[in-house]
């Protein structure tokens, strides 16, 4: 295991891990929780958090979102790093609903209807908001290349993402910080 990738391993562990009674956003009840953005927008912890997911992105990926807020943190972090390094990824964020004013739509940010893009999430259980972003990203237009969670805790995007024709992958898998997958 890396030296980033086991860092951000414990810190996921210390700080965004809770143990007790929880209700999933499906509704369901865990015995586990993660909020992985108290160790994606970790000072300590965000570069690390970004090569890791730059370390997955295409080559010819141009621009990475989500859903916001899910994905703001690792979409945000991660096309700034790229952008310190040369490489131009345009960042943008998926309104949870379209907005009525300005502009209007869905898609805040930098998305380009010829872009080749990585979905982004925090932390997946269903897939549901991945899928979401994807397919309002692939309506304006552009090309889904990779959907990317920090954290799978259900083990059913992977399908799910297949069955539209996308790759799906994560940093880290619930057996990687010690649980069982909790998905459906």
């Amino acid at each position: 295991m890396s030296d980033a990738r086991e860092r951000v391993r414990e810190h996921l562990l210390t700080h965004s891990v809770r143990r007790g009674d929880f209700t999933l956003k499906s509704g369901r009840r865990s015995s586990w929780f993660i909020d992985s953005k108290q160790t994606i927008c970790a000072p300590e912890t965000m570069l690390d958090v970004a090569e890791l997911v730059l370390a997955l992105v295409p080559d010819e990926a141009t621009a990475i979102g989500g859903l916001t807020m899910g994905a703001d943190g690792v979409t945000f972090i991660t096309a700034g790093v790229a952008a310190s390094r040369g490489r131009a990824l345009g960042a943008f964020s998926v309104r949870k609903e379209a907005k009525d004013h300005g502009a209007g739509g869905r898609i805040a940010g930098r998305l380009r209807p010829d872009d080749v893009v990585v979905i982004t999430e925090d932390t997946v259980t269903r897939g549901t908001s991945l899928l979401e972003a994807a397919t309002v990203v692939r309506d304006y237009g552009a090309h889904v290349a990779l959907l990317l969670a920090v954290v799978d805790r259900g083990g059913t995007a992977q399908a799910m993402a297949a069955a539209q024709g996308w790759r799906f992958d994560a940093l880290f898998r619930a057996p990687d910080l010690g649980f069982e997958y909790e998905g459906a």
